[in-house]
């Protein structure tokens, strides 16, 4: 079976992917006008300031939109359709596109969601999200 496609950390993101490892979701908020902001990147969208710090997110959040997918896009997909992708809106207002954990419960828009983390690779753990309890 083939491999899934994984992120590929670089110097913007690594923090973002080292915090996931270890069970966070955090996000980068300018130390300058204390924008939230994600994916992360060099510079604040709204100011321009290259400052930040990062900054632990609940992990909870409301399904904002979702597609299921019937069809295999991929060979490492095979055999894992229907799968539900996800753009969360979370508590924080950052959306944040994901899947839903496999064996949860159909969703709407709206439906309350929190994060679980996936270990894929011992780089990678992936944040993906299930039906909040």
């Amino acid at each position: 079976m083939a491999s899934l496609p994984l992120p590929t950390p670089d110097e913007d993101s690594q923090p973002f992917w080292g915090y996931c490892r270890e069970g966070e979701l955090r996000a980068q908020r300018c130390t300058a006008c204390g924008r939230l902001r994600y994916p992360p990147r060099p510079t604040c969208p709204q100011c321009g300031s290259t400052d930040a710090e990062w900054q632990q997110l609940s992990g909870r959040g409301r399904v904002y939109t979702y597609a299921i997918s019937h069809q295999a896009v991929h060979p490492a997909l095979e055999g894992r359709v229907p799968f539900t992708t996800l753009i969360v809106e979370l508590e924080e207002g950052l959306r944040m596109t994901s899947n839903l954990i496999e064996g949860s419960p159909p969703v709407e828009i709206g439906t309350p969601v929190e994060v679980a983390f996936d270990p894929v690779s011992d780089e990678i753990t992936l944040p993906r999200f299930r039906v909040a309890s």
